[in-house]
């Protein structure tokens, strides 16, 4: 994959001090989980529109190769900050138990895990699966919640005939009727059927997170050894981030924007479509629009801990303050989204 760095353009001094003395900026490159697509918008928001410089911290954008890359980047100090999944982050540290990260700002409220069906094949509803078939890849991150998300359901599993998929043809498999629904991220799989001209009132879109799985999804982690150092600097680049947020809500189509000025050959109609999806399923939930960007509910927090241990047998005793902080989100109003 081809290394893309996007740097914010940081000039200098701050007004209230000569040009002589320019003011020392925080270095924090972040590690994204994915590719730049459409909800990577407010990070690029944030560079644009100067919420990083404001905060005094110079930022570089890289991209990853899945939902685990940014956790070792981040726990071995190689950046300071970067984007991952939730889930996953607790597996490293019951793991890595003295590895120095943690998760200190939620972005997707609700992961993108879903089932994506063919309602022309009778898929809508969970119990829909039961005696049909069930396209999954074995590595998915969807596939690996698909115990829980049918114990939640009542679904019985037996009468559920699971044809293993490779990424590459498990939505073609979808859209020429060779199963019945595929495990996948919400807006991806959608957005792939449908490209392959499926009609859209033809999928149904099953977030897990609607059908019982208490998971949270990406959120954004801080390498703890940088965090105890700089913590102005943590909860700046939260601030930027939720200002980034805000001003993609406001302006969507700017947000692709920017990442297309990054990368000439994005399919910016595509990539809006991404964001728009992610905006309204996984960003602001309900419980985010009344309860502000980034933190976490204990009830909920300890009801997705009991469910991965349903999947992952923990080396450790499940610690929800190890793998969640709030210490470093903003308490000025910054993370609310009315």
């Amino acid at each position: 994959m081809t290394r893309h760095l996007i740097t914010a353009g940081l000039l200098g001094a701050a007004l209230a001090l000569p040009a002589t003395a320019p003011q020392a900026q925080t270095n924090m490159p972040f590690a994204l989980d994915w590719r730049f697509e459409g909800p990577s918008a407010p990070y690029f928001l944030a560079i644009d529109n100067g919420h990083f410089t404001a905060e005094g911290l110079s930022v570089e954008v890289s991209p990853g190769q899945g939902s685990l890359d940014a956790i070792p980047k981040v726990a071995t100090g190689a950046y300071p900050v970067g984007f991952a999944d939730f889930s996953s982050l607790v597996r490293f540290i019951d793991q890595n138990p003295e590895a120095p990260v943690t998760g200190v700002m939620v972005l997707y409220d609700k992961p993108a895990f879903a089932i994506v069906g063919r309602r022309s094949q009778g898929v809508e509803v969970p119990s829909d699966l039961e005696g049909r078939t069930l396209g999954a890849p074995p590595p998915d991150g969807a596939w690996a919640q698909f115990p829980i998300f049918a114990a939640a359901q009542g679904l019985d599993v037996d009468s559920i005939t699971i044809e293993p998929v490779g990424f590459p043809t498990r939505e073609p498999m979808l859209a020429e009727g060779q199963v019945d629904a595929v495990t996948g991220f919400s807006f991806t799989s959608y957005l792939n059927t449908v490209r392959l001209g499926v009609d859209p009132e033809d999928i149904s879109v099953m977030l897990m997170a609607d059908y019982g799985v208490a998971h949270y999804g990406n959120v954004i982690i801080v390498n703890t050894d940088f965090a105890e150092a700089n913590p102005d600097a943590v909860t700046g680049f939260l601030r930027a981030v939720a200002n980034g947020l805000r001003d993609t809500v406001a302006d969507p189509e700017a947000g692709v924007a920017a990442i297309a000025e990054r990368n000439p050959a994005l399919d910016s109609t595509l990539e809006l479509e991404r964001l728009e999806i992610a905006l309204r399923d996984n960003i602001l939930t309900d419980w985010v629009m009344e309860n502000g960007l980034g933190n976490i509910d204990a009830e909920r927090m300890a009801l997705s801990l009991e469910q991965i241990g349903m999947v992952y047998d923990f080396q450790q005793p499940a610690d929800a303050a190890r793998y969640f902080t709030d210490a470093y989100l903003p308490t000025d109003g910054s993370l609310s989204m009315q």
